[in-house]
This record gives structure tokens, C-alpha cells and sequence, in this order.
């Protein structure tokens, strides 16, 4: 009789840690102010994170 064959185990990858900034979306969201006393609208700009360059993952 042939001898068995054994299976390898595989291997785990772990995932890249997320930006503490963004939490890994890679978008920032800022409110908007107008007027000289700067005054908060309700409205919201979203952009890149300045942090992880719009990624989501957090930099070494």
C-alpha cells in the first residue's frame, strides 16, 4: 500500500493594521465655517486622510 499523504498546515496572514485617523476608510471629514467670526454651518467636507494618503492603512 502507497503511503499516506499529509497535509500542510496553512499559513495565517494577518491584515494590516488600520489608520487610527481615518479607521481605515481613507476619508476625513471636516466642518465647514464661514464668516469672520467663523461661524459652524452643519455642513461637512470629506477629503483624503492626511495620514495614510487615502490607503486606510496605518504607516510603519
Amino acid at each position: 500500500m502507497a503511503a499516506r499523504k499529509t497535509t500542510t498546515a496553512r499559513r495565517k496572514t494577518t491584515a494590516p493594521a488600520k489608520c487610527p485617523t481615518c479607521n481605515g476608510s481613507g476619508e476625513t471629514t471636516t466642518e465647514i465655517r464661514l464668516g469672520r467670526g467663523c461661524r459652524k454651518t452643519g455642513h461637512h467636507q470629506t477629503g483624503l486622510c492626511p495620514d495614510c494618503f487615502g490607503s486606510g492603512l496605518a504607516s510603519t
